[in-house]
């Protein structure tokens, strides 16, 4: 008896290595394979993210989504209202603002929290030495992303996204070799000046952010249609439409920097953080590639730290100057730069622009669907190759083209090229969400608001009935293919 016993406890205990090793393999895949995986996977991370507090270091699969009830989002947005005198309201709008950084874009707040290590720091001490909220660092992020070379179609430039036009009022200058739009420190001190000299006119901090948007005149006149109220939501629907979403958005932008870990968003840290960074005086013209070459650091990340310069070069008529390295770097610059000033460059000959252009190295592959009125010139002026390269990466034998023609392109990862490179059906990744259900909610409703294909695929995965209504506190699982 004694070793039947022993023999079942065997069993059990192998079986449930084995199921957890199961469960495991489950959860790295990149999609499930059925419903009873995707069922298995939920289940695991609706136990984890239902705690009232994850343990500390806890990263959930990045896959994951959590989605809160209202209550949730009014309960932690009022604890920001509470650290600054900028109104944070929560409005349905802001929620829908906060599930676009959170679910739709969450790989790219992945990627401004993780540059916020580089500038906030900095805008901090600039808002500190205006005395402005520092709540107004958020400002940047709806902007620009924390990118100081984003340009809008408008060709407002930089972190704080300014126009050509407006440099000369901030003290911006902009020449052929520097642009100062890009420098993290000029740019966020005019940005200071600007939104101090708003909130001096308005006298409210959600209308001072909106006529930073739209303009001080956009805002008058919204007032003076709404027979002269000065609350941010009263006026809103006298703005344009890009100006009503702004305060909405930036008080977004508040919620998802201070509550990403609880959206199971986990950034990694920046390469160079502001406190690892310092400036260099430079004497004499120089190019990053020859800093580069002599101080042995990636050239791309010189650009990152000095999106100042246009050109890869800082030339004889803007000095003095500085150029910002990694602190473990400047010794090396010390040592070597009258090695680097003695360094010359020769221009770029028409065969290394050959070679460069037909290359696929540091690019990625897009198809682009040829339209009508298109021909082979447009589309390599478009995509900033040759039509020889397209030529070559296509085995066309000349350059008669159809329209409906699928095209295959190579291209650096650029703001201005929106496509991605096209996957497979089985290589997309899903993600996981739980909602809880409003009142008022229907599954179409929900199957809209969480973009899902059909409400069928809501009734399978949640096995209800479609033809009844759901209820309010009910927790449905939602699943979302990229």
């Amino acid at each position: 008896m004694k070793n039947y016993l022993l023999l079942f406890l065997f069993c059990f205990v192998g079986s449930a290595q084995l199921a957890a090793q199961s469960s495991f393999r489950i959860l790295q895949k990149d999609k499930p394979e059925n419903l009873l995986e995707i069922n298995q996977r939920l289940q695991y991370f609706s136990h984890e993210i239902l705690k009232e507090e994850l343990p500390e270091n806890k990263i959930l699969d990045a896959n994951y989504i959590p989605v809160f009830s209202d209550d949730v989002y009014r309960e932690r947005m009022k604890m920001l209202d509470d650290q600054t005198p900028i109104g944070l309201d929560f409005k349905p709008v802001v929620r829908r603002h906060i599930e676009a950084y959170a679910v739709r874009h969450r790989e790219k707040t992945g990627h401004i929290i993780e540059r916020s290590d580089l500038y906030f720091p900095l805008f901090e001490e600039y808002l500190d030495k205006y005395n402005l909220p520092l709540e107004l660092k958020y400002l940047s992020v709806i902007e620009s992303a924390l990118d100081p070379k984003a340009k809008s179609r408008s060709g407002a430039l930089g972190l704080w996204q300014f126009m050509y036009n407006s440099c000369k009022m901030f003290d911006l200058k902009v020449t052929s070799y520097v642009d100062e739009r890009m420098d993290p420190e000029k740019s966020t001190e005019a940005a200071c000046k600007y939104l101090q000299y708003l909130y001096r006119i308005f006298g409210d901090w959600q209308l001072a952010i909106a006529a930073y948007n739209g303009g001080p005149g956009v805002v008058r006149d919204a007032i003076q249609r709404s027979g002269g109220k000065t609350d941010f939501w009263e006026i809103s629907p006298y703005l344009p439409l890009q100006t009503r979403n702004y305060v909405p958005a930036f008080i977004a932008a508040n919620y998802i920097m201070n509550y990403n870990r609880e959206h199971n968003i986990i950034s990694g840290h920046f390469k160079y953080p502001y406190y690892s960074i310092s400036p260099v005086n430079i004497k004499k013209s120089i190019s990053f590639k020859n800093v580069a070459i002599a101080i042995n650091i990636p050239i791309e990340d010189l650009r990152k730290l000095n999106p100042i310069y246009k050109r890869d070069v800082i030339p004889a008529s803007e000095l003095p100057a500085k150029l910002v390295l990694p602190a473990n770097k400047i010794g090396s610059f010390i040592d070597t730069e009258e090695k680097i000033y003695a360094m010359t460059n020769e221009p770029k000959k028409y065969l290394e622009l050959q070679s460069e252009l037909s290359s696929t190295k540091g690019k990625y592959c897009i198809v682009h669907v040829v339209k009508s009125g298109e021909y082979f010139h447009k589309i390599a002026m478009k995509y900033s190759c040759t039509t020889h390269n397209i030529m070559a990466w296509n085995n066309l034998k000349n350059q008669e083209i159809y329209v409906g023609q699928r095209l295959k392109v190579w291209v650096r990862p650029s703001d201005e090229i929106a496509q991605k490179p096209d996957r497979e059906p089985l290589l997309k990744k899903s993600k996981f969400l739980l909602y809880e259900v409003q009142e008022g909610d229907s599954l179409q409703s929900i199957a809209n608001r969480f973009e899902v294909e059909s409400v069928t695929d809501l009734v399978d995965i949640n096995s209800i009935n479609q033809s009844a209504s759901v209820e309010p506190g009910t927790i449905l699982k939602i699943v979302q293919y990229e």
